[in-house]
């Protein structure tokens, strides 16, 4: 075993799992809409929550001891450090990549929202660009029936990295606001025109309730 993989796998996840949780609970969280929240809460079906891949870390956070949802991570040593994190917050983890192996990483995807449970998936894919949004999570949508629910956050005071998907991490005690657009509805016999449309709608929805969110907090 290397030495990173050690480290990825028995060493940093604790520390980095209890510096979440500390950052986490120091946050004044706010909503935009929070009926976009409660209204998947009430669902007892399979749905899609999607986000962009720079707007996961708080995110993290808010959802963590849910079982439930299912993330899907890189099975890389880098994806290691991530997918362990993600079991010590309460999620449940597939190692998997859309980018090597998308075509069993969809099967697994598909057969959890079959058993009725819940999916997170990046907009934007695990490699960008940023911010723009591709079609593999609408074919899950349309193979499955499940509802596709936009989400997204900002924060008041925070550090944007420049990673290809301009990651960004609240500062400790600021404020979050989170948002959600309604959910999009993929027809099963969506054909390539029908898939294309509504990729550019999840687009727009996903720029929106970002744009809201960044918008509360210049006009406060």
């Amino acid at each position: 075993m290397s030495l990173k993989k050690f480290l990825f796998n028995y060493v940093l996840p604790y520390p980095l799992y209890f510096f979440i949780m500390l950052l986490g609970r120091s946050i004044r969280e706010t909503y935009v809409n929070q009926a976009g929240e409660d209204y998947f809460y009430k669902l007892d079906t399979a749905y899609i929550l999607t986000l962009w891949h720079g707007r996961i870390f708080y995110l993290f956070y808010h959802y963590r001891n849910r079982p439930d949802y299912h993330l899907l991570v890189s099975p890389s040593e880098d994806g290691d450090l991530l997918a362990n994190v993600a079991r010590l917050l309460g999620y449940s983890v597939i190692r998997g990549s859309t980018y090597k192996s998308p075509i069993a990483s969809t099967r697994a995807l598909i057969k959890i929202l079959r058993r009725n449970e819940r999916i997170i998936v990046v907009a934007d894919g695990s490699r960008g660009p940023c911010c723009v949004a591709q079609s593999g999570t609408l074919q899950i949508a349309r193979a499955t029936g499940a509802p596709l629910i936009p989400m997204t956050y900002d924060a008041r005071k925070k550090l944007r990295f420049s990673t290809w998907d301009q990651h960004i991490v609240p500062l400790p005690f600021t404020e979050c606001t989170l948002n959600f657009g309604a959910p999009l509805h993929i027809p099963r016999n969506a054909d390539p025109e029908c898939i294309k449309e509504k990729t550019e709608k999840m687009q727009a929805v996903l720029d929106r309730i970002t744009e809201e969110c960044t918008d509360r907090f210049e006009v406060s």
